[in-house]
């Protein structure tokens, strides 16, 4: 057998094996951002990400918890300001042009690329969406990926792929709150000095949700993650703190039987 069709194989089977071995494992993001709400408003990152100072402004301007706005940012955009999407949303907070980017007031494509400007008017739509859905952040998720003319107030018949944003937003919640694993909150530990090996790109959404399940499965010591990309692909990426994490990374990878390409 060829090393090209083992690893088509082993990725199968371990996309198979997520998939069944999650569906009773699978924490209720309703559950656990109604959680968040009583707990974690006054929670601090444990890393310092880019453009801190525009966040925190917005917090404090809409009266939002800093890690939710962290969270979103990173999975719409991983922080690049000049993300753009297939579905025309830009910058930051991936704003709609240009109906949502009007509906807040923004009249010229460009301003969406300035990261403060971007980031105040997510910050401001988010609040809008938690105030229409009475301060639950699951339903305010739903509504700011599909829009509020699709979200139910009752909550009732939500589509599955808000379901799953409002799950892919909470993972990137876990990584904004426990982010180096041996750093203190309020660590000056930045963001951009984490290295990242990409995995897998996946063409759709629960094709690499499942095979990070697989592989955290059969090694639970891995720091992997998944962002949604303008391109529509789905990348799975291992990530380090340093060069220490990366070989022990590296071991549990091999130990799965996903050797790093050298």
């Amino acid at each position: 057998m060829s090393v090209k069709f083992l690893f088509r194989l082993f990725v199968a089977t371990l996309a198979t094996f997520a998939v069944d071995a999650s569906a009773s494992n699978d924490v209720d993001p309703a559950a656990a951002w109604e959680h968040y709400a009583k707990q974690g408003f006054a929670a601090e990152p444990r890393v310092r990400f880019p453009h801190e100072t525009c966040f925190r402004i917005a917090a404090l301007e809409y009266d939002l918890p800093y890690t939710l706005l962290l969270a979103v940012a990173r999975g719409e955009s991983d922080f690049d300001e000049m993300a753009r999407s297939k579905a025309n949303a830009h910058g930051v907070m991936q704003i709609l042009w240009p109906i949502t980017a009007q509906h807040l007031g923004i009249y010229r494509l460009s301003e969406l690329y300035e990261p403060c400007t971007n980031i105040d008017a997510g910050a401001r739509y988010l609040k809008e969406m938690i105030r229409r859905y009475d301060g639950d952040i699951h339903l305010a998720l739903a509504a700011y990926n599909y829009g509020p003319e699709r979200i139910s107030v009752s909550g009732v018949d939500i589509p599955s792929g808000a379901t799953w944003y409002s799950s892919y937003i909470l993972r990137h919640l876990d990584f904004v709150l426990s982010g180096s694993r041996g750093s203190e909150p309020g660590t000056d530990h930045l963001y951009s000095e984490f290295g990242r090996s990409t995995l897998l790109s996946f063409g759709e959404p629960y094709r690499a949700a499942a095979f990070v399940a697989g592989l955290e499965q059969r090694s639970p010591g891995l720091r992997l993650d998944w962002f949604r990309k303008g391109t529509g692909e789905f990348t799975v990426v291992l990530i380090y703190a340093d060069r220490n994490e990366f070989e022990r990374s590296a071991g549990l990878l091999r130990h799965a039987g996903f050797p790093l390409a050298k």
